[in-house]
């Protein structure tokens, strides 16, 4: 990849080996999500693991969408 900018590259990629985002699987109205908790209340959607081909036409899955979450008993991904 190559990027051309003029801001130096320890300015853009600052950070970008302390990030560790935490992953959680959960069922969101009967499809299976893999989100990232943003806070008590809210989760962006990172990918939908669903089998079925006709939710990935739903606009309401698309990565990057804000999406409301409980936490409750999950299974944490990283």
């Amino acid at each position: 990849m190559i990027h051309y900018s003029v801001i130096p590259m320890d300015v853009i990629f600052e950070g970008m080996d302390t990030y560790s985002p935490e992953f959680v699987e959960i069922e969101h109205q009967g499809v299976t999500l893999q989100v990232e908790p943003m806070d008590a209340k809210q989760a962006r959607i990172v990918r939908l693991l669903s089998g079925n081909p006709q939710d990935y036409m739903k606009e309401q899955y698309t990565p990057g969408t804000v999406i409301s979450y409980i936490p409750g008993f999950h299974q944490t991904l990283s």
